[in-house]
C-alpha cells in the first residue's frame, strides 16, 4: 500500500510540475538560464524537452506503464535537480526553482526546503526502484 501511495505522490508530483513549463518553454528557458550551470546551446532544447520527460515518466507512474523506467527517469532527474540546487546553495546564488510555477523566485531559505524537498523524492524514487526490482531465480 505505502508503494502504490509514493508511485502516485511521485507521478502526480511531477505531472503538476511540467504543467506550467508546458505553457511557457521561453520563461523555462529563462529560469535554466538563471541556475548559470548550463551552456547556451543546451539551454532551449532543454526547456522545450524537458517538462515532456517530466509530464510522460508521471503519467507513466501514475498509470502504472513501465513503472520501472518512469522510476529511473525520475530518479535521474532528481539527480540533476538535486546537484544543480546544491550547487547554486553553496555558492549563495539566487536562483528561480521553476519547480511548479514559473514565477517562483527562491532566497537560500527556500532553496534549502527545495533541497530537503528533492531529497525525500529521491529516497522515495530510490525505495520504489528497491521495492520494484526483478528478482532473480539462482
Amino acid at each position: 500500500m505505502l508503494a502504490i501511495l509514493l508511485r502516485l505522490f511521485i507521478g502526480i508530483t511531477f505531472v503538476a510540475a511540467s504543467i506550467d513549463k508546458i505553457g511557457d518553454p521561453g520563461k523555462f528557458a529563462t529560469i535554466i538560464y538563471g541556475y548559470s550551470l548550463f551552456p547556451g546551446w543546451i539551454i532551449n532544447p532543454s526547456a522545450i524537452v524537458l517538462p515532456f520527460v517530466e509530464l510522460f515518466a508521471g503519467l507513466a507512474l501514475l498509470l502504472g506503464v513501465v513503472p520501472r523506467s518512469a522510476l529511473m527517469i525520475i530518479t535521474s532527474l532528481l539527480f540533476v535537480f538535486i546537484v544543480a540546487i546544491t550547487i547554486n546553495l553553496l555558492r549563495g546564488h539566487q536562483f528561480d526553482c521553476g519547480c511548479f510555477s514559473l514565477s517562483e523566485t527562491s532566497t537560500a531559505l527556500s532553496a534549502f526546503w527545495l533541497l530537503v524537498r528533492d531529497l525525500a523524492l529521491f529516497a522515495c524514487a530510490i525505495y520504489l526502484l528497491q521495492k520494484n526490482q526483478p528478482h532473480r531465480s539462482r
